[in-house]
């Protein structure tokens, strides 16, 4: 009949619909920030490519992660064909990664429950919690910013629901995806795959087990040594032995549950929840034996980077998805009233923490918006009023000031600037042969907060930094000031 063959079709339309009214949702309770954050180390790299001609000076820092990706040459490309501004494809793909990651929960809990009540329940809660940290990695489940995590997520998600559902080769296409935006990620989604493989007692291909056995190869067995080891020792999260109790409790407690759940077999569920239920407890429980080992002995330091814990940003994924699903069956069910009770204050609640995470900011920055606090404003005139090939210095902790709200000054202001304490501290921890020349950067800014004009004038005949920015009661004379507001000052060095 006609009518039997649209069906399918219109469907698939409301339910597309449906799903971008939630993932309209979700942003909203995530709000959105340009540049905050680990976008610092992403953003530039696809701005740069977007317009060649920016930073000349100091691009290593973010480069190195770029280089190992495509995401930027997407992201940066994306803006150049669609002769977009930078800024607004940049928010497009935030929102676009959203509808990805929600599109894949729903792919995998199609695996996993028989009603469309669990389901959507579970993206329904997957969405209210994007902003819940993963235990000991330092990540949330979703940034409120783009970072190329922001497509291996969903790309990873896609990978699982697949092996979840024996399409072995539709799977490897989404995790070979995943590789090309973000390898690290993808190495634990074939992880996970073999982890799947194991508790159905199937072989992995050779291929897999031979790329793995890579992996230690190419690092260097011994102690961390110099200022990279400094860096190293910054980043507690990389060492479980310096986590805090409430972070064992992050690992320990969705192990167990997810434990007792692929004991349980509970009723409306399929015969995929049960397989990716235990194979999350031995995905979970390898991981934290590795995290563990790697704090055993002084050999193991340059393998911290690796970040075997990272590995429970999945892990999470999955667990509140199976979790929500099981909110449907048994608790939410058909009655609209204890879905609205449910979500609305669970939504409230993680869109007023995330809130209080950016005080002096808009929750969603909107591109090409005024920005609240005079920091980020300052950058914005900044990429409007100097010239692009321009050198800056500023305070090397800018992005731990409160009134900055983590803005990155790469990413908001799109000019080089000497190395800082927070964000290429963090490039130093991943890459080591950066770390003397960070070193340098940031021994040249000591004492910033009393520098005079000699001080200025010595880092522009050193780096040719010479634009600065001046939090306010910092010295200007002997300075161009061109831009001042309420907490800086924009000077130039003649």
């Amino acid at each position: 009949m006609p009518g039997a063959s649209r069906w399918p079709f219109h469907r698939k339309v409301s339910e597309i619909l449906l799903l971008a009214v939630v993932a309209f949702g979700a942003m909203a309770v995530l709000g959105y920030h340009l540049g905050s954050d680990d976008a610092e180390i992403y953003v530039p790299a696809i701005k740069r490519v977007a317009d060649p001609a920016l930073f000349p000076f100091g691009s290593e820092f973010f480069m190195h992660h770029a280089r190992l990706s495509l995401f930027s040459d997407l992201a940066g490309g994306s803006a150049r064909v669609l002769r977009l501004p930078v800024d607004w494809a940049i928010f497009l793909w935030h929102a676009v990664s959203i509808f990805l990651l929600l599109a894949a929960g729903l792919q995998l809990l199609r695996v996993c429950f028989q009603s469309r009540r669990a389901q959507w329940a579970g993206v329904g809660l997957l969405a209210a919690l994007l902003t819940v940290p993963v235990a000991g990695t330092a990540l949330a489940i979703m940034d409120p910013y783009v970072t190329a995590r922001s497509l291996s997520t969903p790309f990873t998600l896609f990978a699982v629901a697949a092996f979840a559902a024996n399409h072995l080769k539709r799977g490897l296409f989404w995790l070979v995806l995943t590789a090309l935006i973000h390898p690290q990620m993808a190495v634990y989604g074939a992880a996970f795959w073999g982890c799947l493989a194991l508790v159905r007692l199937a072989p992995l291909p050779a291929g897999a087990v031979a790329a793995a056995a890579m992996v230690p190869g190419s690092f260097e067995f011994g102690p961390a040594r110099g200022v990279y080891r400094e860096v190293l020792f910054t980043r507690s999260y990389f060492f479980v032995s310096r986590w805090e109790w409430y972070e064992w409790v992050g690992v320990a407690a969705p192990l167990l549950v997810l434990w007792w759940l692929s004991r349980a077999s509970p009723a409306g569920t399929l015969p995929a929840f049960r397989r990716l239920s235990r194979a999350l407890v031995l995905f979970g429980a390898i991981f934290t034996a590795a995290g563990v080992v790697l704090v055993t002995s002084e050999r193991f330091e340059n393998f911290a980077r690796l970040q075997p814990m990272r590995s429970f940003h999945l892990l999470y994924v999955v667990f509140f998805l199976l979790l929500g699903g099981l909110a449907g069956d048994y608790l939410l069910k058909n009655k609209t009233w204890r879905w609205c009770c449910f979500f609305l204050p669970l939504a409230a609640g993680m869109w007023t923490l995330q809130a209080q995470a950016y005080p002096f900011s808009a929750h969603i920055e909107w591109p090409g918006a005024s920005y609240r606090s005079g920091w980020p404003s300052a950058f914005v005139w900044i990429r409007g009023h100097t010239p692009k090939d321009a050198i800056f210095a500023l305070d090397p902790n800018y992005m731990a000031i409160p009134e900055d709200d983590q803005h990155g000054f790469r990413a908001v202001a799109e000019r080089s600037v000497l190395a800082d304490n927070r964000k290429d501290s963090g490039a130093v921890s991943l890459f080591p042969q950066l770390a003397d020349e960070w070193r340098e950067q940031v021994t040249a800014q000591e004492g910033w907060r009393d520098f005079g004009l000699a001080d200025y004038r010595r880092l522009a005949s050193r780096y040719g930094a010479g634009w600065l920015v001046l939090e306010k009661g910092q010295r200007t004379e002997g300075l161009v000031c061109p831009y001042r507001n309420d907490a800086v000052s924009v000077c130039r060095v003649e």
